[in-house]
């Protein structure tokens, strides 16, 4: 019998090359008039928040303001700090330029000034009861996905841990996803968001939350993912521009797989890493990807099989175990190949093992995976990373 499930999309959604210089047309369509700008200081530096302020002077506004104080892995600090700035401009509606880290920063800043107190108040998937501050989404990475979905991870600074705010009051009101703002990326940011949007596919695809919808956007995405992100890092200028506004496709697409099913035990891992260490989401989901995989594979052969074939591993001649354990070593060749760094580099810790494991195990995910998983299985899942690791230098 096929199962019951719900799939929700509050985000409009335009893509497209230029699109978002169409930002100020939105705007006077939502009958806004002081738009304030989330972003960080590289985009700031890379001309990007610039082009969007070009857009929004030439549709005649005259007031906005630019925040450029999103850090990675943004804080508890910085969206009370985003908030507080954005109520003393007055803001009647916020632009989430950048990555995952603005877009967060942002869907925070928006609850706190429609229903004020702290971001804290808000842990956990359902606290936000009424509409928040209108919020446009303009993605500049190809990973995070965030641009479409309705949670917002935010490092709580006294507890060093990052918690989850879910609600779909909080997803954006609209994303302008516009492939002519991630040409510029460095490789490294590509190869880094790039496997973070991948490991939102995967999750997405194979936890247990899964759904019709949900299995077929993830699958289109791992396999647009897998056949383009290659070639948005070491790609010639023609063959470059193409695959990274596939990848940026590709973001989207797994954004609104995951954003509906759920993350699992790669992103319970990662999130910890992240928050003891301030290590990059991308690259800790990227490290502890195929690891994570290698555990969950066998309670679902035929779905790991279909991620296999979805990052091009041939199957004709192996058995469906074999072919779902591809799944595994596709993922470790394409970390070798994108040169994404291990946990030594990253700056873990053995010792810290006991504490990442226990901080993942109290994930708001961890009911997701789709094979049991508490402390003990994520203190054996980090070891192995590490042992892994160890033999491979």
């Amino acid at each position: 019998m096929m199962q019951n499930f719900e799939f929700v999309l509050p985000t409009r959604i335009r893509f497209g090359a230029g699109i978002s210089k169409e930002i100020a047309a939105e705007i006077h369509a939502m009958g806004k008039k002081r738009p304030f700008i989330i972003t960080d200081e590289g985009i700031v530096r890379a001309g990007l928040a610039d082009r969007v302020a070009k857009a929004l002077k030439d549709g005649g506004f005259t007031d906005y303001f630019v925040f450029d104080e999103t850090e990675p892995n943004p804080r508890d600090t910085t969206v009370q700090h985003a908030c507080e700035k954005a109520k003393e401009w007055g803001a009647d509606v916020l632009v989430a330029l950048g990555g995952g880290s603005s877009m967060d920063t942002a869907k925070g800043a928006a609850v706190l000034l429609s229903h004020g107190g702290s971001i804290h108040d808000y842990e956990g998937l359902g606290k936000v009861t009424k509409p928040v501050t209108d919020l446009i989404a303009i993605p500049t990475t190809v990973g995070t996905g965030s641009e479409v979905t309705f949670w917002a991870v935010i490092t709580d600074t006294k507890r060093h841990f990052k918690m989850s705010v879910g609600s779909p009051l909080i997803a954006p009101k609209l994303a302008l996803v516009d492939p002519d703002l991630v040409q510029s990326l460095p490789p490294t940011i590509v190869a880094s968001t790039g496997m973070d949007a991948l490991t939102h596919a995967i999750e997405g695809y194979t936890c247990a939350l899964a759904e019709p919808i949900t299995d077929a956007c993830g699958l289109y995405a791992i396999r647009m993912i897998s056949e383009n992100l290659r070639d948005a890092v070491y790609g010639g200028p023609a063959v470059a521009v193409e695959a990274r506004a596939n990848m940026l496709l590709g973001s989207l697409i797994a954004g609104i797989c995951f954003g509906n099913s759920d993350i699992a035990g790669v992103h319970c891992m990662a999130e910890a890493l992240g928050g003891l260490y301030d290590t990059p989401h991308g690259i800790a989901n990227a490290i502890l990807l195929p690891h994570v995989m290698k555990y969950n594979f066998v309670s679902d052969l035929d779905k790991f099989a279909e991620v296999a074939k979805a990052l091009g591993e041939r199957g004709e001649t192996l058995s469906m175990r074999d072919l779902a354990y591809a799944s595994v070593t596709a993922v470790l060749k394409l970390n070798a190949d994108l040169n994404i760094p291990s946990l030594f580099d990253v700056g873990a810790n053995v010792e810290d093992l006991p504490e990442l494991a226990k901080r993942a195990s109290v994930n708001v995910s961890v009911g997701s995976n789709p094979r049991r998983a508490g402390e003990a299985e994520f203190l054996t899942i980090f070891q192995s990373a590490f042992l892994d690791e160890e033999h491979a230098q």
